[in-house]
């Protein structure tokens, strides 16, 4: 088993739309300030649901604004207007204040929602882009908290500098092969970037069959754990409820990858 002892752990968290990454971002995030420590869960999706998944209601998430689209704020810190390319800005602006500042604190937890200006998704080098990746450099690489970030189905948010300052980068898997292949393009472009540490997560899993398919499958990739197909975990997000909150299996499952990254078992 690889170990893990990183004091203020960095986890980037990812997977095909619908396997239940988000699900296990929140498990982790709530274990975690659960255990005392500062926690900061970043939504980097930009089918943003980070904020249902740890019991936010509807009513304050719909008030949390993506730092995307926060012009002010990225006008002033990198002297150029969202939405520009080209010319001069500064690429190397200043976001420590922003987790206190634009951050949406729940239950000992930091949420930060990323969002993705249609300039920014297209890779240009403007200064929605130039923001977000350096808020993203500050999460991972300068601070002591644990920092859990819910990504898209890739790693286009992280750089190299980033991406090898990741303790752990988990792809999270469902029975299937489209699931499977997800993982394996992820996992190339993890060795791109130099990220060494890429764990497996298995997800939805009925039973041992299941397991057994996903064991066989992925290859290389060190399997951490799995979270049971449950329930409560669908009436939790039919609830707008925390699956940390309704689902005991859930939670027990997630303790086991969460002792399991601190090398405790």
């Amino acid at each position: 088993m690889s170990q893990v002892t990183k004091q203020g752990l960095k986890l980037a968290i990812t997977g095909k739309g619908g396997v239940g990454k988000t699900t296990l971002s929140s498990l982790l995030a709530h274990l975690f300030a659960e255990s005392g420590k500062r926690v900061i869960a970043v939504d980097a999706d930009p089918d943003a649901n980070l904020a249902a998944a740890l019991g936010v209601p509807p009513e304050e998430a719909s008030k949390i604004r993506p730092i995307a689209e926060i012009s002010d704020l990225i006008e002033e810190r990198t002297g150029a207007k969202p939405g520009s390319s080209g010319g001069m800005f500064r690429l190397n602006p200043r976001v420590d204040d922003v987790p206190d500042g634009f951050g949406y604190t729940k239950d000992g937890i930091t949420l930060l929602v990323m969002g993705k200006s249609k300039e920014a998704a297209s890779g240009c080098y403007c200064p929605e882009s130039v923001f977000l990746r350096r808020l993203l450099r500050h999460l991972i690489v300068e601070r002591d908290d644990v920092v859990i970030v819910d990504m898209e189905a890739g790693i286009e948010h992280l750089t190299r500098g980033t991406a090898d300052s990741v303790d752990a980068f988990i792809v999270v898997v469902e029975p299937g092969k489209r699931s499977i292949q997800t993982a394996e393009t992820v996992k190339k472009l993890a060795e791109g970037l130099g990220i060494k540490k890429v764990f497996v997560v298995a997800s939805k899993v009925r039973g041992e069959e299941d397991l057994a398919f996903i064991r066989d499958s992925i290859g290389g990739m060190e399997l951490l754990g799995s979270i049971g197909h449950d329930p409560d975990i669908v009436s939790a997000d039919m609830r707008g409820a925390a699956p940390f909150d309704v689902s005991s299996g859930a939670r027990a499952d997630a303790t086991i990858i969460m002792n399991r990254l601190l090398g405790l078992v």
